[in-house]
């Protein structure tokens, strides 16, 4: 899947790259470059997402409430709200899941970031995998799927961006 337009990010992509294969001290051009393309108004992510991130009270916390601050737009907003009606109606509906799997759904910043980008027409970007045969939890992609939503990982972000971190 190659991707094109405005991505909007999951928390997964900020935690696993603050965690692991992009930390601050290893690969700061990551983190400039996340900044750079929110700037040219490629990638940004929403507030929901930040207010994760800020329950860390770590470095990557800091960052998100001062360098990419302004780049988490609100989920206020007719559209949105339109979009995560559809989205929790279609949860509830699904047999598949499980009670507790529906009610997180509702619960957290995932629901909320699929009704972005369906309202908006962008692309998310998170580290989840589609599963036909997931129950326990609901998955970003699957729910992005069901809307016609398009998704990609940290990598086909950066390539479809045309960006090289060297």
């Amino acid at each position: 899947m190659t991707a094109s337009g405005i991505y909007v990010l999951d928390a997964n992509i900020f935690i696993e790259a603050y965690r692991h294969y992009y930390s601050f001290d290893i690969a700061p051009t990551f983190w400039i470059m996340l900044i750079e393309n929110a700037k040219n108004g490629q990638v940004l992510s929403i507030d929901l997402i930040e207010d994760e991130l800020k329950r860390g009270k770590d470095k990557l916390a800091e960052w998100a409430s001062g360098s990419f601050h302004k780049f988490f737009a609100s989920t206020d907003g007719k559209e949105v709200t339109d979009a995560y009606r559809k989205i929790m109606v279609w949860s509830q509906g699904q047999a598949q899941f499980t009670d507790a799997a529906k009610a997180e759904f509702a619960s957290v910043p995932d629901s909320w970031l699929v009704a972005f980008a369906l309202a908006k027409g962008y692309v998310v970007v998170t580290h989840e995998q589609f599963s036909s045969d997931a129950k326990v939890k609901i998955k970003i992609p699957n729910a992005c799927k069901a809307f016609g939503v398009e998704y990609v990982d940290t990598f086909q972000m950066i390539r479809a961006l045309g960006v090289r971190l060297g």
